[in-house]
């Protein structure tokens, strides 16, 4: 139970109705999206919905004082436990801050606070001719703030990186409530250590991202969405390493398995062909039609090689919409088909790929599971859903094997824990065998230097 001195003291910096302490409040603030069960000791022991950097920066102070854990969080659309509060103490929401504060167009950036949704801004990019690329599945509903905290990607990272590739600069509250700013609008900045980079990523656990200056690029004049179906999940993966070798990069190449397709099937209530093993949806664009007209076709060439049984290509955008609703629906159909969807994120080097793919399906069959694997394929980033029912007596032992032989698979083949989702509270067991001694030591010097006290985010990563 926190001290009532606390209480007042943060309702003297927040408005009325922006320090919540009653339990429905606090339990709507105690989970994300990710599968972790929910436990008692999640709840935080006050939510403070911020407005402003400064309001952050005095919550800080008085979290400061009381050395009270503080979580900063947008929309919980987090998959890894980024945003649960572990250790209780303060839910700092971020969802107030959602302006827009400058558009540059000179320039090719936007300066935004962290409560704005990532498919928002994307939009109105859209409206005045220019591209935010990065597009993870939860941009209806996650926030910008979120996504640097997580370094989230999305379908388009094969092309255009992920969201790193677009921060330029940011300003952050510290431990202390110091504001601090990194980066700016110049394109190049060799300034002191790339402090930038070191807080896109860390999961809120280094400090409090109140602004970013995000970079623009100008949007494609031409964009085609193709759907291909392959009579093998090898071919499949081959199809895409191939395209990318031979130059016709797509923007994205979304693989699903079979798994995979007939959930989508079942919960659109489509057919579908017992001979087809896998699809990947691909995007290209490009400056303008004919361009993207020679993409596709060169694309259409290699997977008719690679064992395509059919090559669709959206006719209309209402077309691409649907093709893409499919692929933003998975997880949720693949969640369906059984009582426990335990739904990881990994990342290996784009020759591993298919060896990966094929070794996932290897490790859920030897823990006499069913996995669903789909992920984006032409970046090497993979999503495997474990399906289970973990009531069954075994279940979760079986399930807790595999996850472990699925990340020491990953790292065996040069790969990595997480692609886009982050490590919180899921894998930080994990962590030292993917860092090593010195890498963990890194990561807890840094730590101890800019949060001493250990205030901010405390429990996740490591």
């Amino acid at each position: 139970m926190l001290d009532r001195k606390v209480i007042g003291e943060l309702l003297r910096i927040m408005e009325p109705g922006d320090v919540l302490w009653e339990a429905p409040d606090l339990f709507a603030y105690s989970y994300d999206a990710s599968p972790t069960p929910l436990r008692p000791g999640y709840r935080p022991d006050v939510v403070v919905k911020a407005r402003s950097t400064r309001q952050v920066a005095q919550v800080l102070q008085v979290a400061d004082r009381h050395r009270l854990p503080v979580v900063a969080r947008g929309l919980g659309s987090g998959r890894s436990g980024g945003s649960v509060p572990v250790a209780g103490g303060i839910v700092l929401a971020l969802d107030g801050m959602n302006r827009i504060l400058e558009w540059d167009e000179e320039n090719l950036t936007v300066t935004v606070e962290p409560g704005v949704r990532t498919g928002d801004l994307a939009d109105q990019c859209v409206q005045r001719g220019l591209f935010y690329p990065p597009d993870p599945s939860s941009a209806a509903h996650s926030t910008i703030g979120g996504n640097i905290a997580e370094n989230a990607g999305g379908a388009r990272a094969v092309k255009y990186g992920v969201t790193r590739d677009y921060v330029m600069g940011l300003e952050v509250v510290l431990a202390g409530g110091q504001v601090l700013r990194t980066g700016g609008k110049a394109v190049k900045n060799v300034t002191g250590y790339d402090l930038t980079r070191l807080f896109v990523g860390s999961e809120g656990t280094l400090g409090v991202v109140t602004r970013a200056v995000l970079r623009l690029i100008p949007l494609p004049k031409a964009r085609r969405t193709v759907q291909v179906l392959f009579s093998s999940l090898d071919g499949a993966c081959a199809a895409v390493a191939r395209s990318i070798r031979s130059g016709t990069v797509p923007a994205a190449a979304e693989l699903m398995d079979d798994v995979s397709i007939r959930a989508v099937a079942g919960s659109r209530r489509l057919e579908t062909d017992p001979a087809v093993e896998a699809a990947v949806i691909f995007e290209f664009d490009g400056e303008g039609e004919d361009a993207v007209e020679r993409q596709i076709a060169h694309a259409r060439s290699i997977c008719q090689a690679c064992g395509s049984v059919r090559f669709l290509v959206a006719a209309t955008g209402e077309e691409a919409a649907e093709l893409w609703a499919l692929r933003r629906g998975l997880s949720s159909a693949v969640a369906a088909l059984a009582p426990d969807r335990i739904a990881e994120d990994i990342s290996v080097p784009r020759a591993a790929f298919p060896e990966m793919v094929r070794r996932l399906k290897a490790i859920a069959a030897g823990h006499g599971l069913v996995v669903a694997v789909f992920g984006h394929a032409g970046d090497g980033n993979l999503h495997p859903s474990l399906l289970a029912d973990l009531r069954l007596p075994g279940q979760r032992a079986r399930v807790d094997g595999a996850v472990a032989e699925i990340f020491r698979t990953a790292l065996e083949l040069g790969g990595t824990l997480s692609g886009e989702h982050g490590i919180g509270i899921t894998k930080k067991d994990y962590m030292a065998a993917a860092l090593g001694e010195a890498g963990m030591a890194v990561h807890r010097n840094l730590k101890a230097a800019l949060d001493p006290k250990g205030i901010l985010n405390p429990g996740k990563i490591f």
